[in-house]
């Protein structure tokens, strides 16, 4: 059974300061996969609007974005910038696709333990970390709305 009964996918996003990773996951939101990554561009309104046509075309109701909070869980410089961006996708997203925060604490570390493990080169791992990160937090949240929804 799937923990959100609305159709359509979930875009998980991991804001970067030169890539953007993104993730999709299937069409039952159980399972995310890295998707792609994006270069990003000189002014973040092409970056949104490139997230949220990506998302269009992939029947995505919500996206998810990464919120990268302090190890105690404060708002530093970095997580504010992506609050910033997350009401600026919001605004480009509306009506049709709803945009949410979900804290990414170590994703990036966790992704690239995993890439270790799979003995990913060094190159590669460039060209893929980010969209591993997006798909390690799309998939904590989509855990976390399960989570909620068998109580």
């Amino acid at each position: 059974m799937a923990a959100v009964s609305q159709p359509g996918r979930d875009l998980g996003v991991d804001l970067g300061s030169v890539r953007i990773g993104l993730a999709l996951s299937d069409p039952t939101r159980t399972v995310a996969s890295p998707y792609d990554v994006l270069a990003r561009a000189r002014e973040h309104a092409a970056d949104h609007a490139a997230i949220v046509a990506l998302a269009r075309a992939n029947e995505v109701t919500t996206i998810v974005v990464g919120l990268p909070r302090s190890l105690s869980g404060g708002l530093g410089p970095a997580a504010r910038a992506a609050e910033d961006e997350i009401t600026e996708i919001r605004a480009v997203a509306a009506p049709d696709i709803e945009v949410v925060a979900h804290d990414e604490r170590l994703t990036t570390v966790t992704a690239e333990r995993a890439l270790d493990e799979a003995r990913v080169d060094r190159r590669t791992r460039t060209a893929v970390v980010d969209k591993v990160a997006a798909a390690v937090m799309l998939q904590s949240w989509i855990e976390s709305r399960a989570a909620t929804h068998a109580r």
